[in-house]
């Protein structure tokens, strides 16, 4: 039995409103009335531009280059406040943009407001620059910049601010707060305020894994890093789930990693698309595969980040074995239903791409080997496989040593094994692990775009990692779907694809 998920027993009432308040904030020229329209057209809000609030005496002291002091602010300030509690007060979805370039100014609007989420648009000093030089028919001159430099207190952890990285287009920056702005129930996590840093980041010097975001929501935590934008520990009150790598490790077994453009293997990596004959690097030569794509070992770009959030990006550039274009998105959110996990990759090139998707944790419920955990897998079917790991057919489960319909513990069976799930869709499919007492576990929550799962006891990684964890696998896909096209998705120029999986812990009542 599954018991009561430990995230979502605490406290569900602290989740933000479905209404939407935006108090989006930075520097004059880092697109705040750019993005803060087009939000406010994606949400249906109404918007104000803060620069609508201020006096025409004010206006006309900064169009001669003279900065606003503090008291000159106040009357500007009392009168954005004052429309935010006029759309509140009407229950009314709403979007501000505002410099509010010092603590102060942001503690006024928000101050008895909980209902506001703050926004911050962070952009170097040299591109925001950058843009106001190039600015026309505007009353802030680029000479009152060095005054905002000057004033500009960024904000701080506590203030939860959901930070947007500006140097990318408009429409991604707005794609990005939609999707952390907007509220999740069931199977999601909530933007909510929560203490800790915002997405804070750190790195040694030579990391092998580069920049690592670590994410706080109550009791969870977790960490994602630069390289490959990988999964690399997740716990939930003080009991680590993740079998993952320390953080001045490099990455071993392809833990926590996304496998993109392909979960699994290519056999000689070698396909045929759209009258192409394609061959891809082997990166598992021993077996003369081409194995879990080509993003694992890139570094990503940080796009959106919150206490409980993070938005990573890439682009897949065509190369030998792989000649198409792709924008790959990346996010992970802590929340009620613990952790939610959403891969999505747009073709942005001229000609249909194959695609698939899949991710690669390793899970523990701290038993030591893996023998003793109770497993439950929702599959009819599996994939049966020669001694490369590719499949030579499949066939049910029922009466197999792979059946897992039913909880039973692991034992010391070795699986590496692909199974298709059980589910019609628009389901979610549950992964259950269990602690051979029954008191605890975990629910691997397989959405949106999840059709098949890989379970790997890890009986062919070295010593002392063998059996330590169990690879729980989404994928879109079959393992060598770019030659039987079992499950392969063909992505037309502008389709996106999406893939939703996520983690939730649980304690019996």
């Amino acid at each position: 039995m599954s018991g009561i998920p430990a995230a979502a027993s605490r406290d569900e009432g602290s989740c933000e409103p479905s209404t939407p308040l935006v108090l989006i904030v930075g520097m004059s020229g880092s697109g705040k009335t750019t993005v803060g329209r087009l939000l406010a057209e994606r949400l249906g809000c109404s918007y104000r531009d803060a620069d609508e609030f201020h006096s025409a005496t004010a206006r006309a002291a900064m169009a001669a280059g003279q900065p606003l002091t503090d008291t000159d602010r106040q009357p500007w300030l009392d009168a954005i406040c004052s429309w935010l509690d006029h759309e509140m007060a009407a229950d009314q979805p709403a979007i501000v943009t505002c410099s509010a370039l010092k603590r102060a100014y942001r503690d006024r609007l928000l101050r008895g407001r909980p209902e506001v989420r703050l926004v911050y648009l962070r952009g170097t000093a040299e591109l925001i620059r950058s843009r106001l030089s190039g600015r026309r028919g505007h009353f802030f001159p680029e000479g009152l910049l060095d005054s905002q430099i000057a004033a500009f207190e960024e904000p701080e952890p506590d203030e939860n601010p959901l930070v947007v990285e500006i140097d990318q287009p408009p429409e991604a920056i707005v794609a990005a707060l939609t999707s952390l702005l907007q509220p999740t129930h069931a199977h999601g996590s909530s933007p909510g305020r929560s203490k800790g840093s915002a997405g804070s980041s750190t790195a040694a010097p030579g990391s092998p894994t580069g920049e690592q975001w670590t994410l706080r929501w109550k009791g969870q935590k977790a960490v994602v890093v630069q390289l490959g934008a990988a999964l690399r520990h997740y716990e939930v009150d003080g009991r680590a789930l993740l079998d993952g790598f320390a953080s001045d490790a490099p990455i071993t077994g392809g833990r926590g990693q996304l496998l993109v453009p392909w979960p699994n293997r290519i056999g000689g990596g070698r396909y045929r698309f759209a009258e192409m004959d394609l061959q891809l690097p082997l990166t598992e030569p021993e077996k003369n595969n081409a194995i879990h794509g080509l993003l694992r070992w890139v570094p990503w770009q940080l796009r959106a980040r919150s206490a409980e959030a993070l938005r990573l990006g890439t682009a897949l550039r065509p190369q030998p074995g792989y000649p198409f274009l792709l924008d790959v998105t990346a996010e992970y959110r802590l929340g009620p239903a613990g952790l939610d996990i959403m891969v999505s990759a747009t073709n942005v090139g001229e000609g249909p791409a194959p695609y698939g998707v899949g991710q690669h944790p390793y899970l523990t419920l701290g038993t030591g080997l893996v023998d003793t955990v109770v497993l439950t897998v929702p599959a009819r079917d599996r994939y049966l496989t020669d001694h490369r790991g590719l499949p030579t057919g499949r066939e049910p489960v029922a009466g197999s040593d792979a059946d897992f319909r039913v909880p039973r513990p692991v034992g010391s069976r070795h699986l590496d094994t692909a199974f298709t799930l059980d589910r019609v869709n628009g389901d979610v499919s549950v992964v259950q692990l269990s602690h051979p007492s029954g008191t605890h576990g975990m629910d691997v929550r397989l959405g949106e775009g999840v059709r098949y799962v890989q379970i790997y006891t890890g009986d062919t990684l070295p010593e002392p990692e063998r059996r330590r964890g169990i690879a729980v696998e989404p994928m879109s896909c079959s393992p060598d779907a770019f030659r039987s096209g079992l499950g392969l998705d063909v992505l037309e120029p502008g389709a996106t694809h999406v893939l939703r999986w996520g983690l939730t812990a649980w304690q019996a009542p």
